[in-house]
């Protein structure tokens, strides 16, 4: 018994103090368990806020969408922070596959260069209506102006980052390059529409959509003027290599297809000499020959050397005719349309057609109230 009592004892001594020891800890593990099987509210306060500072594993990366050519093509946001340099690059690019793998109606970009409000803007929403999908619109006004159209207008969310300009000044045809290369970011846009905030469409938009889409040539004037000459400077020849017989003279208004607005958008040759030349020569009237020439030192043969957008400069002036209130009238629309003082020929792609002018220009703002009466009559819309 001896024997038994000393066994007794050192089990006691060695084994039986560590078991009453691993005890309470099986006792707490279970009280975990337990309390793990019921709602948090019943979680002691000291055990919550443990849990709550422990670090979270790090969620699943989430599956990436995929993205179709369809959202490749949606049309860019008009606001942006690029610099011009940035904006030209990316305008410049174009795809070397020929044929497309989409389908999708050709869009006709109208290009407004303004000062401010556009005082016309009814008569063109009217115009506008009903053809979503068929056009887009991008205003460049003077960068202090801080005035917007209603919400519910086409024009509204429609301006693009822009820079001071002036009348006569290369920065004219800088905001023009800025207008081109933010319609070239919206791949659909297949025909540019230069336009002022004086200018008026001449008929309805499906007339003006079928004519642009349809022609195989550009519109833009560029044509040799021997009065003209006189603005040419031998600064040219020395800078760029742009020779006297390659000078040319044109209206600023175009309209033009994608092709030649990426040559105009992608040019670092001759935009820097017309620049660096209006830099010391206040009102150059650069803006009078920097495309048109373009077109000469490029051999762009896609030309129809004529503008779509009609103005009177038979007053002799700096400005065209200027038509108010009183001077609109159903006649005025009526022989602007029927190439009224044009003098050209009004071919369209080779061929006969009685289409010489799309737009005119200038009309002052308190003509909007005759041009809305008779825009349904004559102009065919509204």
């Amino acid at each position: 018994m001896n024997d038994v009592n000393k066994a007794m004892a050192v089990f006691h001594s060695h084994i039986g103090g560590k078991l009453l020891n691993v005890v309470p800890m099986l006792l707490l593990f279970s009280l975990g368990f337990v309390l793990g099987m019921t709602s948090d509210s019943k979680f002691p306060n000291f055990y919550l806020s443990s849990v709550a500072s422990s670090p979270s594993p790090a969620p699943l990366p989430p599956q990436n969408p995929q993205v179709g050519l369809a959202r490749f093509l949606e049309p860019p946001s008009v606001m942006h922070n690029m610099t011009d340099e940035e904006l030209l690059w990316l305008a410049s690019m174009t795809p070397k596959v020929r044929s497309t793998p989409y389908h999708r109606a050709p869009k006709v970009a109208f290009l407004f260069l303004a000062r401010g409000d556009l005082p016309l803007r009814p008569l063109w929403e009217k115009f506008f209506a009903g053809h979503e999908g068929l056009y887009s619109i991008y205003v460049h006004t003077d960068p202090s102006y801080t005035g917007s159209p209603p919400e519910d207008s086409v024009f509204y969310g429609r301006m693009i980052p822009s820079q001071k300009t002036m009348w006569g000044d290369m920065s004219l045809v800088a905001a023009e390059r800025r207008l081109l290369a933010n319609a070239l970011l919206d791949l659909s846009n297949e025909r540019f529409v230069m336009l002022s905030e004086s200018c008026i469409p001449l008929y309805d938009f499906p007339t003006v959509h079928a004519v642009l889409t349809g022609s195989n040539t550009s519109f833009v004037d560029s044509f040799v003027n021997h009065d003209s000459e006189v603005r040419y400077n031998p600064f040219f020849a020395d800078r760029s290599n742009i020779t006297l017989a390659q000078w040319r003279k044109g209206a600023q208004w175009f309209e033009m297809d994608r092709a030649l607005a990426r040559e105009v958008v992608s040019d670092d040759t001759y935009f820097p000499a017309f620049r660096e030349y209006c830099a010391a020569q206040p009102s150059c009237l650069m803006d009078e020959h920097y495309i048109p020439t373009l077109l000469s030192l490029i051999g762009w043969r896609h030309n129809a050397n004529r503008t779509l957008t009609y103005a009177d400069w038979r007053i002799g002036e700096v400005h065209p005719q200027t038509y108010g209130r009183d001077d609109v009238t159903e006649d005025l629309i009526r022989k602007i349309r029927g190439g009224a003082g044009s003098g050209r020929n009004c071919t369209y792609n080779d061929g006969a057609n009685g289409t010489c002018y799309l737009f005119a220009r200038k009309f002052a703002h308190d003509a909007l109230e005759p041009l809305f009466r008779l825009a349904p009559k004559v102009m065919g819309f509204g």
